[in-house]
């Protein structure tokens, strides 16, 4: 039960953060920081197909992490979670076609390696 729940938190997460991305991208830069226009820039992200859809993937990723840390330690739960880093960046490189330096990738490879030595 305890890595299903890790695995809800880590995929309602990514795909979350993934759709956000998308819907945000659509819309465009936030340039205008007056009341009226970050009020249309709000209503316009809340209409936007991709920012509904992380609504409710972000949800059940903030349910299942609080289901994860009613049945395992804090100190595990935090630190296997972070395998949401590496589907992130997955999913940025491939999904959203973004350049990932050698850096971020190497960044990526140590969160991972973290997660493997929490999880033993």
């Amino acid at each position: 039960m305890t890595f299903f729940l890790v695995a809800l938190v880590v995929t309602g997460n990514a795909a979350g953060y993934l759709f956000q991305t998308m819907g945000m991208k659509q819309g465009g830069a936030i340039e205008d920081f007056r009341l009226g226009a970050l009020t249309r820039t709000l209503w316009a992200a809340f209409r936007n197909r991709w920012v509904a859809l992380s609504i409710p993937a972000l949800a059940l990723s903030f349910f299942a992490f609080m289901g994860l840390v009613s049945v395992a330690d804090l100190s595990f739960a935090v630190p296997a979670t972070a395998a949401g880093y590496v589907m992130e960046t997955l999913l940025a490189r491939y999904i959203l076609k973004e350049s990932v330096s050698r850096r971020r990738w190497a960044g990526a490879a140590l969160v991972a390696c973290g997660v493997v030595l929490i999880s033993l």
